[in-house]
């Protein structure tokens, strides 16, 4: 692993969001004007200022720096003589943000410095900045990128439980709700699910090709978390399987049941107007006016009419009760 050239932090950049100094204790101090020897690590935002300018500037390959800053990232890892590249993805939890619109995290990992550089504000990274400043945080490089990495982890995690919980509701409730209140809901959680599962998948490759390649800045035990973190990523992935065919399930038990009401109500009509049909077709008889209809001069003739209706209709129903189709 190469040495980076030792570079002085401009504090008043645009694109400078935060640095800080590992005291090896779990503490840090804000990092300063000047180069410095201890664990560094720096925080970018590059949506303000000429970050890959300062990347470069910093000592990172150019190449390094463009992959940093790029618009569209999926995440992955490559590794190069100077140190690894590693492009996570975390949920949006920042207050009014959609959860499945995830920030990207862009690390360049070196055996003494971390750089990292995001668009949005990510508040797993704020989390580990938080311990560091609390005296409980990570001690060295290695440790910060699994701390970040297990912060990214927690955060997806919560959100999987909420969604795991509103499709348990759904499936308790589905007697009782509004089929087409639900049918909206359940659909809104599927695109939720596919957003997020888009880059769950890579991001468990990104860190499983971490744990691979990363064997110059980590230790076994270090390695060994990251390999974890991959592991909990792949349950994660399957846990949003899961959650896609329950979803699924629902749909389809929210079609049948749309249907069977369908079908209810068409049974009725189809009663009714089978019972009507005799009734219809006397009265559109009788109802013609054309000369010679018989009862015309006969004043019992409209009660004998209605009399014949009832007992046709009452006919019907028996017959309709022997076929066992009422």
């Amino acid at each position: 692993m190469g040495k980076r050239p030792l570079s002085t932090v401009n504090l008043d950049d645009a694109c400078f969001v935060f640095g800080c100094e590992l005291n090896g204790s779990g503490g840090a101090s804000d990092v300063g004007m000047g180069a410095s020897k201890n664990p560094t690590w720096l925080h970018f935002d590059y949506s303000a200022g000429d970050v890959e300018r300062r990347l470069i500037e910093h000592g990172l390959e150019p190449n390094v720096a463009e992959s940093l800053v790029r618009t569209d990232t999926r995440p992955r890892t490559v590794s190069t003589a100077n140190g690894v590249l590693v492009v996570l993805r975390g949920v949006n939890s920042n207050p009014g943000a959609e959860p499945e619109d995830m920030v990207s995290l862009r690390m360049w990992i070196e055996q003494n410095r971390l750089i990292t550089v995001r668009q949005r504000r990510l508040l797993s990274v704020q989390d580990v900045w938080n311990s560091l400043h609390s005296g409980k945080g990570p001690v060295d490089i290695a440790s910060l990128v699994i701390a970040i990495v297990e912060r990214l982890a927690d955060r997806i995690s919560d959100f999987l439980e909420s969604i795991e919980e509103r499709i348990s509701a759904y499936e308790e409730n589905i007697e009782t709700q509004e089929t087409s209140e639900t049918r909206s809901q359940i659909n809104a959680l599927r695109r939720q699910t596919a957003v997020v599962r888009r880059f769950l998948a890579p991001q468990r490759d990104a860190l499983d090709n971490l744990y691979r390649q990363s064997r110059g800045i980590l230790d076994e035990d270090q390695t060994y978390s990251i390999r974890e973190q991959s592991d909990r990523i792949t349950r994660y992935v399957e846990d949003l399987d899961l959650v896609r065919e329950r979803a699924l399930v629902l749909q389809e038990e929210l079609l049948s049941r749309s249907a069977q009401e369908q079908n209810a109500r068409m049974y009725v009509l189809s009663i009714v107007a089978a019972v009507f049909l005799p009734i219809t077709f006397v009265t559109g008889l009788f109802g013609m006016n054309v000369a010679g209809l018989p009862g015309t001069q006969n004043a019992a003739a409209f009660w004998l009419v209605c009399g014949v209706m009832l007992a046709t209709s009452l006919g019907v129903v028996v017959w309709l009760r022997l076929k066992r189709w009422l």
